[in-house]
């Protein structure tokens, strides 16, 4: 009877225990699962049958004993993680949030903000002791250091549509308090920016993430503005072009078209043969600095013709050479 009682108990949990040992990457045969979980095997029969019916696609194998996997379906079955899993994800994520990657830098944050939201204390107090202890082995100089905490913080507020409150630290150290509604988290180089409204300035803003001091949620929630751009990355690189001179540049490269094409962020059209080993390149706006390195990336002879302020530069940086191989 006891037995019984067991098998009709708890369900709710049982089958959380069942979804959890099924994510293992093996092969789980009924018995073993019964008796992992004190419960018939026929119990384990009806809790597979439950665990489809909730979308988790069981896979059963035949055989003298026959088993049961949880393979891929159609949607991620929520992970059902102990403490050293939970711990090891965070702090992967914070190294992950901590070095953007095209396409995974605002996903890894925005992971990181869910996971540290249902972390219990203990296991948060273990992630940020190892964050703090862990130092990549080889730092990259020319990149701002950003908090973990920060990052989470921002992140966790722009899902919640929940206005922040932060000190902001401006390029020549001055400091301004800010009240935002944020918008989204954008990695752009080796850099992280929050897109946000700023309410006593009364406009949109783009803000370095390192720059941002002591981010706070004011635990009051807004509806969302629609943004003055196709989407936030649009928005954030307008911005930091707005602040560079830009430029066009018109060039002629000693190398066939079809070499060149493709290599310049070109489109159709911007790459022009003038004969078998000549082409003619028409550049998209950017800086000098962007446009001199592409052009001396394609590795062949090349002539730029405009802007003049190109030229100029292109000579700076053969005089700089020059010096560095010990010419004058």
């Amino acid at each position: 009877m006891s037995r019984m009682m067991d098998d009709v108990s708890d369900t709710p949990a049982r089958l959380l225990n069942l979804l959890s040992l099924l994510q293992t990457p093996r092969e789980w045969p009924g018995s073993e699962l019964a008796e992992r979980l004190k419960v018939s095997p026929r119990t384990i029969r009806r809790d597979i049958d439950r665990l489809r019916d909730l979308g988790y696609p069981v896979e059963a194998t035949m055989g003298a004993v026959g088993g049961y996997r949880l393979v891929a379906g159609t949607a991620m079955p929520p992970l059902l993680l102990d403490d050293e899993e939970a711990v090891a994800i965070a702090v992967g994520l914070r190294t992950a949030a901590g070095h953007p990657v095209d396409g995974i830098g605002e996903a890894s944050v925005r992971a990181m903000a869910k996971l540290e939201q249902v972390l219990p204390s203990r296991l948060r107090h273990r992630v940020r002791a190892l964050s703090a202890a862990t130092v990549p082995m080889a730092p990259n100089p020319g990149r701002s250091s950003v908090d973990p905490e920060d990052l989470t913080a921002l992140a966790a507020a722009a899902a919640g549509h929940e206005r922040l409150r932060f000190t902001y630290e401006a390029a020549d150290g001055g400091e301004t308090r800010r009240l935002v509604e944020p918008y989204h988290l954008v990695p752009v180089g080796k850099r992280w920016y929050l897109v946000a409204y700023d309410l006593e300035r009364d406009g949109w803003r783009i803000f370095r993430v390192d720059r941002v001091r002591g981010p706070r949620p004011t635990g009051q929630p807004y509806a969302p503005r629609e943004l003055p751009a196709e989407d936030a990355t649009e928005f954030v690189t307008s911005k930091i072009y707005s602040l560079v001179p830009t430029y066009r540049a018109v060039a002629t490269v000693y190398a066939p078209a079809a070499r060149v094409a493709g290599r310049l962020g070109d489109r159709p059209g911007d790459v022009e043969p003038l004969d078998d080993h000549t082409c003619r390149v028409r550049s998209h706006t950017d800086t000098l600095p962007w446009l001199a390195q592409s052009l001396m990336m394609l590795g062949h002879e090349f002539e730029v013709h405009e802007p003049p302020e190109l030229i100029d530069h292109l000579g700076e940086l053969s005089a700089r050479a020059a010096r560095g191989a010990g010419r004058s």
